[in-house]
């Protein structure tokens, strides 16, 4: 009875209380903000890093920008957020004094800059080689080269025929990693200080606050699976052979 009782508060948008007695939802809503700047902000940047990454490396096969963008790939897969996290504080924070390490004194986008290049960084290398390997397969396509057997100029091939269809799977991932974002930014907020939905979930696993950790976590699972939905309607948008079908 209480877990039904408990579902039904959370289609209503009742999340419970936690131990002390404050309602979850009103801690939701009041970290949410943040997060969402955050994360709206790296999302950003990812997609102009990762995007701009893969296409140039996509259009020059085997040559420099192909090699930077594998190098690129590599290390930040490689490296783990929070290594890139506390080296970006002490190079930025404490010895150039650029940007503050931590805390939204400053307000947005100042003290938002560093988290937001920082979780943007750590998950840019995947959409910048599956831009490549997307533009890359669609360069070779029977359509592209009867294109270029017609006449069509290569500006129009790549602008209106390629990229198109290159996008797909790349919309699939974008789509995907907006809520996979949410989740990530745990770890940055808590580096960084930011009192957004990953600093209130960690703040209750170290306190054991469980109804706090349950309730953020649905929201967040909540979150992905309206991204999810959103990619799958955005498909005939993108390509009108689904539509058709």
């Amino acid at each position: 009875m209480q877990y039904g009782k408990y579902l039904w508060g959370v289609l209503q948008g009742d999340f419970g209380h936690d131990f002390n007695g404050n309602s979850v939802s009103t801690l939701i809503a009041t970290a949410l903000p943040y997060t969402v700047v955050l994360a709206l902000s790296a999302f950003v940047l990812k997609l102009i890093i990762g995007v701009c990454l893969g296409v140039w490396a996509g259009l020059r096969q085997g040559k420099f920008p192909d090699k930077f963008n594998l190098f690129f790939t590599i290390f930040f897969l490689a490296v783990p957020g929070f290594i890139i996290a506390y080296f970006s504080q002490y190079l930025f924070g404490i010895k150039l004094h650029w940007l503050p390490i931590s805390g939204v004194r400053m307000g947005f986008p100042i003290a938002f800059i560093m988290p937001a290049m920082v979780l943007a960084l750590e998950t840019a290398s995947p959409l910048a080689r599956l831009s490549r390997t997307s533009l890359v397969d669609v360069m070779r396509s029977d359509y592209i080269v009867t294109a270029t057997a017609k006449g069509i100029g290569p500006q129009r091939i790549m602008w209106v025929h390629a990229l198109r269809n290159a996008f797909m799977p790349v919309v699939t991932y974008l789509g995907l990693s907006i809520a996979a974002l949410l989740g990530g930014s745990v770890l940055i907020e808590t580096i960084f200080n930011l009192p957004g939905l990953g600093g209130t979930l960690n703040r209750a696993i170290e306190t054991q606050n469980g109804p706090v950790v349950v309730g953020v976590s649905i929201f967040l699972l909540l979150f992905y699976l309206v991204a999810a939905l959103i990619v799958d309607l955005l498909y005939p948008i993108i390509d009108p052979r689904v539509r058709h079908a």
